[in-house]
């Protein structure tokens, strides 16, 4: 069963959102996984724990972890985080990492820790199993799971929404908009946005938004809940939080939301993924945990508990969701998405964030 790793630096808790759903289903989800998944045939003879450095939560990131143990025999240690403290820490320790895979909540963290090569690169059959726009060209990270960015706005009255993300500088929407500048996936989206429209156009759509009396809160889902509650018209958020709302409060909760097309920045996909340390004295295993994210049962598992896109082909995200691939998403590297000092930079500088 996996169990805290503990750090000099005690870094542990909450990542990404935690789904208020999980407990209720994710025990006998995770007896499902240890069923029938590939790695049921393969022999790990490495010897000693795993560890990961996981930026998904425990409460998301556990169940599927403990099922992996109970299929391979391979132990897990397991060190819960920010998924940006630990992308640091893992710089800091360089090769001397104990980490033997990091367990990420977006592609830019990823990027990072593969930037400073310190990330070894997958088998390409393991790699395969995902398309190539959700994966690092030169195969040192994998994505696991899919976060599209959306708008979620109000169905209480009528809401004529801008073509573009950038159009929501217009005065018109003074006072009307919620974000969580300080969440990861948005300071994703603003690395994204930098790559795609360049510096000074991101700082100047800040800039603007800021003008508009943007509605600061402290996470993705109380943004949802302030566009439902009536304090705000929109929201910037990624896909999935609408819908955990919804699975508690009933499809009537009073919020909906869209995706931009045509490759609108509003439309980016970014990705949760898994990378192996270089450093690692493991790679047998490592490569067994990449191969049991990836298959069918976990990649069910995403997609039914937290509303993520699966990535592998033949598993299908929820009904109400377009296709992943039809989405109209910027052509962005997600492995350029490494710059995220930069982007913090940037938001402290205009004052989205202290």
């Amino acid at each position: 069963m996996p169990r805290p790793l503990h750090h000099p630096l005690g870094l542990r808790g909450s990542t990404d959102r935690t789904p208020r759903s999980l407990a209720r289903a994710s025990v006998a989800l995770a007896l499902g996984l240890v069923l029938a998944v590939s790695t049921a045939s393969l022999a790990v003879d490495d010897a000693g724990p795993l560890t990961v450095y996981s930026g998904r939560s425990e409460s998301l990131a556990g169940p599927v972890l403990e099922a992996f143990t109970d299929e391979t025999g391979v132990e897990v240690e397991v060190k819960y985080a920010d998924t940006a403290e630990l992308a640091a820490l893992l710089l800091e320790e360089g090769t001397r990492s104990p980490a033997d895979v990091f367990f990420a909540q977006d592609a830019g963290a990823l990027g990072a820790v593969a930037a400073a090569g310190l990330l070894e690169p997958a088998p390409g059959d393991v790699l395969a199993r995902v398309p190539a726009a959700f994966r690092d060209p030169d195969g040192r990270w994998v994505g696991v799971s899919g976060r599209a960015r959306t708008v979620a706005y109000t169905t209480a009255e009528p809401v004529e929404l801008p073509a573009s993300i950038l159009d929501f500088t217009a005065p018109e929407w003074s006072g009307r908009i919620g974000w969580a500048p300080a969440n990861g996936s948005f300071q994703s989206f603003v690395t994204a946005l930098r790559a795609t429209e360049g510096d000074e156009a991101a700082r100047a759509w800040l800039e603007g938004i800021l003008a508009n009396d943007a509605v600061d809160y402290p996470s993705n889902t109380a943004a949802v809940e302030g566009v439902a509650a009536g304090e705000v018209d929109v929201a910037f958020v990624n896909h999935y939080y609408l819908l955990q709302l919804m699975a508690e409060q009933g499809d009537d909760y009073p919020v909906a939301q869209h995706f931009f097309s045509g490759g609108d920045p509003g439309a980016l996909v970014n990705v949760a993924g898994v990378g192996i340390l270089a450093s690692t004295d493991q790679p047998e295993a490592a490569v067994a945990l990449i191969d049991y994210l990836l298959a069918a049962q976990a990649q069910e598992y995403f997609a039914a508990e937290t509303y993520e896109y699966p990535l592998i082909e033949g598993i299908a995200a929820d009904a109400r969701l377009p296709e992943l691939l039809a989405i109209e998403a910027p052509e962005v590297d997600l492995s350029t998405l490494a710059d995220l000092q930069g982007t913090l930079v940037m938001l402290r500088d205009v004052g989205a964030i202290d």
